[in-house]
């Protein structure tokens, strides 16, 4: 029983890193859409306005690259394009 609880815990870990991920796009765009919408509401775009979409629009992209890295190894050994090297390899416990 206690083998499985560190994979167990690591899967649940993995979830909650891709979940928080996923809340957080959904977050941005929301900030995005809502910045887009109050800066174009008045008919003109100020310097302050372009400035926030930017700004905005680079931390989407920062967040983008922040992708969590899958942490199962079944995962990993799935996608991995030479099996034998899978085999061979003892497996990293983090």
């Amino acid at each position: 029983m206690s083998e499985r609880s560190p994979s167990e815990a690591s899967i649940f870990l993995s979830y909650l890193r891709n979940g928080i991920w996923f809340l957080g796009i959904s977050f941005w765009l929301f900030g995005i859409i809502d910045r887009s919408i109050a800066s174009f509401s008045d008919g003109s775009l100020s310097s302050v306005d372009t400035l926030q979409l930017f700004t905005a629009a680079f931390f989407f992209i920062a967040w983008l690259f922040l992708k969590p890295k899958s942490g199962h190894r079944e995962k990993q050994e799935v996608g991995n394009p030479n099996p034998s090297s899978a085999s061979s390899v003892p497996p990293a416990i983090f």
